[in-house]
């Protein structure tokens, strides 16, 4: 394995993380180290000799700092092809030296944006002369290491000890350092098009790979952009085997669902749609309610808990195939218990971030949208007919957040806090109300319902009423809202309308 010996770094780093036991194992090799602003000073604070750029140029640092390096005896001394006769001639005329590493990290950007600073700070934050150093030497990464973080510095001193950076080394760097200046920059325009601009930079870096996609057969992989704020970065999978495509997405849509319900809730959910869903006085009580609505479909499913997940809980869940159980936390008895299921995933995590870009694939393109977002409280909402019970409003608020979360056409039928039939993905409201009626069985007489999309003819609430509902929310809206209001009151159900839909695809 041929490696190439380093004698002279550039070093330019805003994080100063590592930076000074780095820099003192290169020192100890021997290696010149050039640098400048900051960087040079902690060096030299630390007893480290360090040159400086403006000796390298013999041009000070100009403009409070924006122009320092971008100067031909520096980048030549990073593009110059050691290979080439020429460049060697041209470099020794100007008496340029090469370098052979070059370790830059940018200013914080990004950082800067999510701290709301203002425009006039955020707009210095942006790094001219970094992203050029990165991207020189990764474009010669047959002569050049580039280095654009903290986390890659022991590796790099290794490399040395052993004689110098490997060419598969140096290829490697440059991926990395070309993502990293995408990465910037894309952050950059996001940020001049947060007004509603006609532009979106999108730049994904590989979390981790999932065991397979949405069938044994697909690849998959979890990618993220920069340092994910998302729960499931940041989650601990206690147990069971690694996470496929179908548990992460059924895991999210879980665990979005069960943190818009109120705190004692638990959710199950089966191919993105919820197959049970309650509030209970305790976990157990919330999670025995929500298995009943349908266990037949929750079989296999992913269970969510919004609170802490308990003995009782896991005794309960132990007594039933799941794929994967979501909670903030676990008490040692509780894992214990869960621990004997060999395969099933206990995730513990945060609740979900407020980013809210949604974004999907079509041919060749994509969709984005803002996600959307809802609240278990009725406040706004319209009575049409008679008004609601103190029970039928309280059961109108459970049913409204899970049909929002449910695959359009939606009804969602509730009764004493819990979910009894959910009808999800049906072509028309009509056939939802059908099948969410056909899970409930009996158990419809006396519930309420919520429809993520209006009526559009009075058959889905006679339907509903039919079966026993006494109160209906909905977003109102279609040209037959009279016809529907006259059959409500005609079966005496309060309908209440909140001018909002929830339609999800």
């Amino acid at each position: 394995m041929n490696r190439l010996p380093i004698t002279r770094a550039l070093i330019s780093v805003s994080d100063k993380a590592g930076l000074v036991e780095f820099a003192w194992r290169l020192h100890g090799a021997g290696i010149e180290i050039v640098s400048s602003g900051g960087t040079a000073s902690a060096l030299s604070e630390a007893g480290i000799s360090v040159t400086e750029v403006a000796d390298v140029t013999g041009a000070p640092e100009m403009l409070g700092g924006r122009v320092k390096t971008l100067h031909p005896a520096i980048h030549a001394g990073i593009l110059g092809d050691l290979g080439d006769t020429t460049h060697l001639a041209e470099l020794a005329d100007r008496g340029i030296e090469p370098f052979g590493l070059v370790v830059v990290n940018l200013y914080p950007f990004e950082a800067s944006v999510a701290a709301g600073a203002p425009d006039t700070e955020i707009i210095e934050s942006i790094d001219i002369g970094g992203p050029t150093l990165i991207r020189a030497a990764a474009k010669n990464h047959a002569w050049v290491a580039t280095v654009v973080s903290p986390d890659r510095y022991h590796e790099i001193a290794d490399a040395v000890d052993r004689g110098g950076t490997t060419a598969t080394m140096r290829e490697t760097l440059a991926r990395e350092a070309f993502f990293r200046t995408a990465q910037y920059d894309a952050a950059i325009v996001n940020w001049f098009e947060a007004d509603g601009g006609d532009r979106l930079a999108i730049a994904l870096s590989k979390v981790s790979d999932a065991r397979y996609g949405e069938n044994p057969h697909q690849p998959a992989a979890l990618y993220a952009t920069g340092v994910s704020e998302g729960w499931w970065a940041a989650a601990d999978l206690v147990q069971g085997k690694e996470m496929s495509f179908n548990n992460y997405a059924d895991a999210d849509a879980a665990w979005r669902l069960t943190n818009d319900l109120p705190v004692g809730s638990a959710a199950i959910v089966k191919h993105m749609n919820a197959c049970g869903a309650a509030i209970g006085e305790s976990m157990h009580e919330a999670f025995r309610k929500a298995w009943a609505c349908d266990p037949l479909s929750a079989f296999g499913g992913v269970v969510a808990l919004n609170g802490p997940l308990d003995e009782a809980t896991a005794l309960e869940i132990s007594r039933y195939f799941v794929e994967v159980v979501i909670a903030p936390s676990i008490s040692a008895e509780a894992r214990a218990v869960l621990a004997r299921k060999k395969s099933l995933r206990v995730l513990l995590a945060a609740a979900p971030s407020s980013h809210d870009l949604n974004v999907r694939t079509i041919d060749d393109g994509f969709l984005v949208q803002t996600r959307d977002s809802v609240q278990a409280g009725t406040e706004g909402w319209e009575a049409r007919s008679r008004q609601p019970t103190t029970d039928e409003l309280h059961n109108l608020g459970l049913a409204w957040v899970v049909v929002a979360h449910t695959k359009s056409n939606a009804i969602v039928v509730v009764r004493n806090g819990a979910a009894v039939g959910v009808g999800a993905g049906d072509q028309s409201r009509v056939g939802a109300a059908e099948r969410a009626l056909v899970k409930a069985g009996d158990r419809s007489a006396g519930a309420v319902a919520a429809s993520d999309g209006f009526f559009p003819f009075r058959d889905g609430l006679d339907v509903l009423a039919a079966a026993g509902i006494t109160a209906i929310v909905e977003p109102g809206g279609s040209i037959r809202d009279d016809e529907v209001i006259a059959a409500a009151q005609e079966h005496d159900v309060a309908i209440m309308f909140t001018h909002r839909r929830h339609f999800r695809h």
